[in-house]
């Protein structure tokens, strides 16, 4: 068993409701869900839209590999609604539901598909005061920063 940090968010329709069945499916298909952070409501970043974001944090419990872990979230967002993934390059969009692999362990990988952790986590408030909310001394693996100092360091 390895812990995965996963971060939530939606725009669009019921917010909560998509973050709450978003949670669910991946107790479901990803493992099991230990701490949840409270909903935190942030500004669209990377792009401009009227509607907020609603953004979460979990811990999971998983046996997959990072791969099966980025097809199985890719398939509860295509469930969800999700009909493109955004990235830095093609640009974001409002979404339904977007989860992000943050950190699994100190797994550190970078494919044509998935980087982890997660490239632009210690960048974004908007992952890191969730994730700060249940995992504090949670430890980046390259930055070698707990997500508490990161936070701070964001913030500032």
């Amino acid at each position: 068993m390895a812990l995965l940090a996963i971060a939530l968010g939606s725009n669009l329709g019921n917010r909560s409701d998509f973050l709450c069945r978003a949670l669910a499916a991946l107790e479901e298909e990803v493992g099991t869900l230990g701490a949840i952070s409270p909903f935190v409501e942030s500004k669209a970043e990377g792009f401009e839209s009227e509607h907020t974001f609603l953004n979460a944090a979990a811990l999971i419990q998983t046996t997959h590999s990072p791969e099966e872990l980025l097809e199985r979230t890719q398939r509860i967002e295509q469930r969800l609604g999700r009909t493109k993934k955004s990235t830095p390059s093609t640009g974001y969009s409002d979404r339904t539901i977007d989860i992000d692999l943050l950190l699994l362990e100190d797994c550190i990988m970078h494919t044509d598909r998935l980087t982890l952790p997660h490239p632009l986590m210690h960048l974004r408030s908007f992952v890191l005061a969730p994730l700060c909310c249940i995992a504090p001394t949670m430890e980046h693996p390259i930055l070698k920063k707990s997500i508490q100092v990161l936070l701070e360091n964001e913030r500032h």
